[in-house]
């Protein structure tokens, strides 16, 4: 029996019983009311009372009984035939009211991937079905998002892994062509292949960071981010040099309870989000700090216009504003940084600065206790 049958049985079953106990109940405060309405002076048959030595007369007349009798018989086959009668009432009461929910179970068994577009759209006056027919709307709706974007996501990696992988037969085809080929060449070939390789060991080394950011925390440690950022910005001297940058710091402690990887992670990708696309000469502002319970990181950089428009784009896979020429970023770094800070249930901001740059604010829920991390 299909589950919206036993949920109609039970419902029918409910309403007979509440029918018989009703029934019952009104025939008790009937027999009471007609007990206390009986005269008191009523003609007495002869031997039909008992006197007791206090002068109360104890004893029911003979009719009363006669019509007590008649009255009960009478009530029990009134409510033996109300019962099946009740049932079957509350069997059309309870189908009928269930029917909108029948309806909806058909349409959703028809919703697939294949049209997730569609919803139940139900009208009428607002009501606990309505409320239910628009949450599971609003969840299908949140649903066809999420398939898009992994569509999208499972489209843009593919294409990034076709890339190197075009390189790497071109560069293994072009000496096997070339009968004057040298042994210079083909040590040059290698040293290519290598590069590309490497390319594509770092894209499926930020797909699983990810796809495990995703998931979730691994560890829950105090992490202080100020210690982090100061280790990023240490690590990033040489190619803070190389770009001829300036790095403002001003870090102060902020604790928080995260997964130290994935905030060392977090930080890292932004110092390369804004070290990659500066210009030369150019400045990184980096701060951290607590406020009302927050631990926050403000990261912001100088570099091209980005269209106020374009900015929550960035934070989508395999997306970028443009490429440079020696890009070998794959536009996950900021998808990365948006998945961890979801799993820390923690707050983006990233707005466009009018003269060319980003600026990404992070806030953490920050602990009471700036303690040292525990081992």
């Amino acid at each position: 029996m299909p589950p919206v049958h036993r949920l109609r049985l039970r419902f029918t079953l409910l309403y007979g019983v509440m029918s018989v106990l009703s029934g019952m109940i009104l025939l008790a405060v009937v027999f009471a009311l007609a007990r206390d309405l009986l005269p008191t002076d009523a003609p007495m048959p002869a031997g039909a009372e008992a006197a007791q030595p206090g002068g109360d007369v104890i004893g029911t007349p003979a009719p009363y009984l006669d019509f007590k009798a008649d009255m009960l018989v009478v009530s029990g086959i009134a409510l033996a035939i109300m019962a099946p009668v009740s049932l079957t009432l509350g069997w059309m009461f309870a189908g009928r009211m269930l029917r909108p929910v029948q309806v909806m179970t058909v349409r959703l068994q028809q919703i697939s991937g294949s049209n997730v577009h569609e919803r139940l759209a139900v009208t009428g006056p607002r009501d606990e079905f309505k409320d239910l027919a628009d949450t599971v709307d609003g969840v299908l709706a949140r649903l066809e998002s999420a398939l898009d974007g992994h569509k999208r996501f499972v489209a843009n990696a593919a294409h990034e892994l076709r890339t190197p992988l075009t390189v790497e037969h071109a560069l293994i085809e072009e000496p096997l062509i070339d009968p004057d080929a040298t042994v210079d060449a083909f040590r040059a070939n290698f040293e290519r292949l290598l590069a590309a390789n490497r390319q594509r060991g770092l894209l499926l080394e930020s797909l699983l960071t990810l796809a495990g950011s995703e998931h979730g925390r691994q560890r829950v440690e105090e992490v202080d981010l100020a210690e982090v950022v100061q280790q990023a910005i240490r690590d990033r001297t040489p190619d803070v040099d190389r770009h001829q940058l300036q790095v403002k710091a001003a870090v102060r402690p902020a604790w928080l309870r995260g997964d130290p990887a994935l905030i060392g992670r977090l930080v890292s990708n932004l110092c390369d989000n804004a070290i990659h696309y500066n210009i030369p000469g150019g400045v990184i502002d980096i701060g951290t700090r607590l406020d009302t319970g927050q631990a926050l990181l403000v990261i912001a950089n100088t570099g091209s216009v980005v269209p106020p428009d374009e900015v929550q784009r960035l934070f989508e896979p395999f997306q970028r504003l443009h490429r440079v020429s020696d890009d070998a970023h794959h536009g996950l770094g900021l998808s990365i940084v948006r998945a961890i800070v979801t799993a820390h249930s923690a707050e983006l901001n990233a707005y466009a600065h009018p003269e060319g740059g980003l600026v990404v604010e992070i806030a953490f829920p920050a602990v009471e206790t700036n303690t040292e991390p525990e081992d």
